[in-house]
This record gives C-alpha cells, structure tokens and sequence, in this order.
C-alpha cells in the first residue's frame, strides 16, 4: 500500500517543471530542425505548379510534362532543395496585359478557341501540340516568369528559376512555333521595365537551339540585349546567322554566336569569358534574363553540342560575376528546352547549385 505524500504540492510542481521541460525541449527540438531545413534568407526562389504538367503533348512528344517530373523529383532529393524558396505563380499577377504586350491579340485568341475546341491532343503547327488546357498552362507559365521577376526586384531573393513549361524563346508575335506558345523571356523582359521602371534587361540565351522569337521581339530595341549561343546550322535556320545584329535604334544589341557541333565546354565557355563579357560590360544591364535550355547537354537526343552537365555551373557563375560587377545580381532563369533525364535533372541542378551558392567577390 501506497503511503500517503506529505508534499503534495512539491510532487505537484515536480511535475508540471517535468512537463513544462519535455514541452520547451519538444518546441526547441522543432525549431531548431525546421532551422536546419529552411534557411533564415533565401538566396534562390524556385517557381513551380504542378498546373504545368497539364499541358498534354501525347505519346512520344520530347517536350512532355516528364521533363518536370524528373527534374523535381531530382531536385527534391538533394540537399539544394532545403535551402530554395519553392513557390508558384503568384495569382496576384494578371498575365495577360503583358502577353499582350509581346503577342498580337489575334494569335492570342485564336490559341485560346483552339485549345477550347481540342479533344484531346491537337496540333496548331507543325510541332506545336496542343490539348484543352494548354492555353492556360502557357499563360500560367508567363505568371511564372513574372513572379520570379518580382521576387528579385523586391530583393525577396538575389535570384530565381522558373521551371515553367511550355519553353518560350520560338513563339512570335502572331504565331506558336518550336514548341513554344508564349514568349515567357521577353514577356519578362518588358514587364520587368514597364512594372520595375528598368532602363535596360539583357537575355543570354543558351539553348541548342536559336531564340529566333526572342530575337524577333528585340531586333530594333535598344534597350534589350538578346545574347545567343547556339548550335549552327541547326533549326530554328538562318535567324541565328551572326550577321543579324539588330535593326534601327537596336542595331549593336542582338548577338549571335553560333557553335560547331561537338564543340563541348571549352567552346562555349571561351564565348562567355570573352565576346559575353566584353558585351554585358558595355551594355551594363539591370537584369540578367536567361532562357536556361538544356539541351546543349552531350546525352540530349535533340542537339550535338556536347556540354556536360558541370558547364551550366560555370555558365551561371561566369554570368553572376558579371552582375556583380554592375553592383547586384538580379537573375532571373527560365526554363527553356532540355530532353534528356540527365540534362534536366544533373543540369538543371548544378545550373541551381551555382545560382544558391554564397556569393564571390567578382
């Protein structure tokens, strides 16, 4: 039998400091855990919806929502990913002011009808399927650009990377092409200066293949540098000729430099170290803007360029150095092309790696 406590009340506040302990430990043991996953500032946003895999291309088709299953799930699995703000499109964006800005009203409405009247997978061009909801999957993915634009403006994060679909860099004004629908990088372009008051954006496009609709857009605006390095002769054709360097008030500003089949690493990053360079330090640009293909990368079966996937890292460093120069390092990264599980998932990530890592003296 028991024997009665003579200090009930001593047993009583043993108690609740036992308990009031195990609470404090069990609160502190949270925090400091959830510490360890989420860093206190994020240096790289990524934006994502799943709303993105929706866009429905059919059986067989190299542009297919698998290229974000695979890189997200890639992604997730490393330890990159604690330490990047993930966050969607921003419904507090209206994206079509500024498609608009960029796309012919026409085009727009005749792509919003089709994709209405689709059962099923349809084409609108050669190589541009589509399916019920691809219309607002596209203009989803344009609010995603803009959103990482305004992340970086508000200096919420340094920079961010938009893992949108479908890519952007073919559309024209009056027609989808190559894939694209939307041109999710000058649409970006012009809303970071008409929103954010920019003077001047440039977009560095290392897709495998020529951002022929960008460049479309910019030929006679000076005050956007369109900069690409891509695989010649190669599709899109002739647009990514060097001899185009822009028209008018733009004449100066558009640059292509085009790259030999197998030329791997070396040659592109040479094109970085010098005529890049050489350009943005004149240009002097307030925002970096890349249209992030990854098709480049030596396993993708739609280029023969033959990066590995180390050089989107050296790429991304060689590019934030020159905005530090320039005093910030607003970057904003969208995704363009990339068909291959390695290029899209090893890519993508040290491209990420190298936009997350702390920042260097130039």
């Amino acid at each position: 039998m028991m024997k009665p406590n003579p200090h009930p009340r001593l047993a009583s506040h043993r108690i609740s400091a036992l308990l009031l302990g195990a609470i404090t430990w069990s609160f502190f043991t949270m925090t400091t855990l959830a510490d360890e996953k989420q860093p206190a500032a994020f240096r790289t946003a990524l934006i994502y919806d799943d709303i993105f895999l929706e866009h429905d291309t059919g059986p067989g088709f190299p542009e297919s929502p698998d290229r974000l299953r695979m890189m997200t799930k890639h992604l997730k699995a490393h330890p990159v990913s604690k330490r990047l703000l993930w966050t969607g499109p921003s419904d507090k964006i209206d994206p079509m002011p500024w498609v608009l800005e960029m796309h012919e009203e026409d085009y727009v409405k005749e792509l919003k009808n089709a994709c209405k009247a689709a059962e099923g997978v349809t084409r609108l061009g050669a190589d541009n399927p589509i399916s019920p909801r691809t219309y607002e999957v596209a203009v989803k993915a344009v609010a995603g650009a803009l959103t990482a634009v305004d992340a970086v403006m508000a200096g919420r994060v340094t920079n961010a990377f938009a893992a949108v679909r479908p890519p952007g860099h073919h559309a024209m004004p009056d027609r989808a092409k190559g894939f694209c629908f939307f041109g999710n990088a000058a649409i970006a372009a012009r809303y970071a200066q008409k929103h954010h008051k920019l003077e001047r954006v440039m977009i560095v496009d290392w897709d495998v293949h020529h951002g022929d609709g960008t460049q479309e857009m910019f030929l006679k605006d000076p005050t956007v540098f369109v900069f690409n390095t891509h695989q010649y002769p190669f599709y899109p054709g002739p647009s990514g000729s060097p001899d185009i360097i822009g028209e008018g008030a733009g004449k100066g500003l558009n640059l292509n430099v085009p790259l030999s089949p197998g030329g791997g690493d070396e040659a592109v990053l040479k094109v970085f170290r010098t005529t890049l360079t050489e350009a943005f330090r004149k240009f002097k640009p307030q925002l970096l803007i890349i249209s992030a293909g990854f098709d480049a990368h030596e396993a993708d079966p739609l280029g023969a360029l033959g990066w590995s996937s180390d050089v989107y890292g050296e790429l991304t460093e060689i590019l934030r150095a020159l905005c530090r120069e320039q005093g910030h390092e607003r970057i904003v990264s969208l995704l363009e092309g990339g068909y291959s599980e390695r290029g899209i998932t090893e890519g993508v990530r040290r491209h990420i790696e190298a936009l997350e890592a702390p920042a260097e003296k130039p």
